[in-house]
């Protein structure tokens, strides 16, 4: 009775399991098999199967195409910021919270951080076109204070900030409640034995805090890597236009505009195939690394 009872358990185990296993076979393991027209002149009318192969033909122009490298460079650029500007700010802000005593304020903030991460990109563009428009709050408070209007998205110089700190203000939120999951599960004997010892809330912060989020700070900045090569191509296509595209365009955007609207679909096929490659190299790369001067890692 007991062993049938048990195996009962792992069916409907099984069958809770189900969905989420045919969601990363049809949606994300499946598809793999589309990327053999990176090695194909592909036509939509010929099929794979039909198509003529061309080996390599298209990654070469990958490396030869000028264009091309414009575009990498503003990627990485863009994740760089990211990294630099976007990856610490949700663990300081964590921080900051861990040490709000009063629950009623810590919550309301909470909230408010967290409201940005469910408005869609198309919301989020539209509020920001608009303070940020030519008659818009921004220029109506630098012309209240006797200075000139500028149009912040039709300059190059202003671009990438506009959109690293916009991605910053719509994630931070959701990134923080990550770090206070983990902040939660810290032994507070550990801040007790501190105490004692005579240590403040700094030395607690160095030496109890930071150190028990270290396996959480690795995993994120890991995965964070991973994207190095990856743009939110909705943010950057609200807020792209022809003014800016030189320092704008990414590569998601650019094989949006050459894969999909130039229907060249092998050749984007093999950017998407690069990009995969350098990002799995990165992860790997920096795991091993990680593991071995520090012990942490995510496998």
């Amino acid at each position: 009775m007991l062993k049938k009872v048990m195996g009962n358990d792992k069916l409907l185990v099984f069958l809770l399991m189900l969905p989420g296993i045919l969601h990363f076979l049809i949606f994300k393991y499946v598809p793999l098999a589309g990327n053999v027209i990176a090695f194909q002149d592909y036509s939509m009318f010929r099929g794979i199967w039909n198509s003529n192969w061309v080996g390599l033909k298209h990654f070469v122009t990958i490396f030869t195409y000028e264009e091309f490298f414009q575009v990498l460079r503003n990627t990485v650029m863009f994740s760089f910021m990211s990294i630099l500007f976007g990856f610490p700010a949700p663990l300081i802000l964590a921080l900051l919270l861990n040490e709000v005593t009063k629950m009623w304020f810590k919550r309301s903030i909470q909230t408010l951080l967290y409201l940005p991460h469910f408005l869609s990109w198309v919301i989020v563009g539209g509020i920001f076109i608009n303070l940020l428009s030519i008659d818009g709050v921004f220029n109506s408070i630098l012309s209240a204070l006797g200075l000139e209007r500028i149009d912040f998205l039709t300059r190059s110089d202003y671009f990438r900030g506009i959109i690293v700190s916009i991605g910053i203000w719509k994630g931070i939120g959701w990134g923080t409640i990550i770090y206070l999951a983990a902040l939660a599960g810290i032994n507070p004997n550990l801040y007790e034995a501190a105490v004692v010892d005579g240590a403040g809330r700094w030395k607690q912060m160095w030496h109890i805090t930071l150190p028990s989020l270290m396996p959480t700070i690795v995993v994120l900045f890991l995965l964070q890597i991973g994207m190095v090569l990856e743009s939110n191509v909705e943010q950057i296509l609200i807020f792209l236009n022809p003014l800016v595209r030189d320092v704008g365009e990414v590569v998601d955007t650019y094989v949006y505009r050459v894969g999909l609207l130039n229907a060249q679909f092998s050749y984007t096929t093999a950017i998407g195939l690069f990009q995969s490659i350098i990002g799995l190299v990165l992860v790997m790369s920096l795991n091993a690394l990680s593991k071995k001067t520090s012990g942490e890692s995510i496998y």
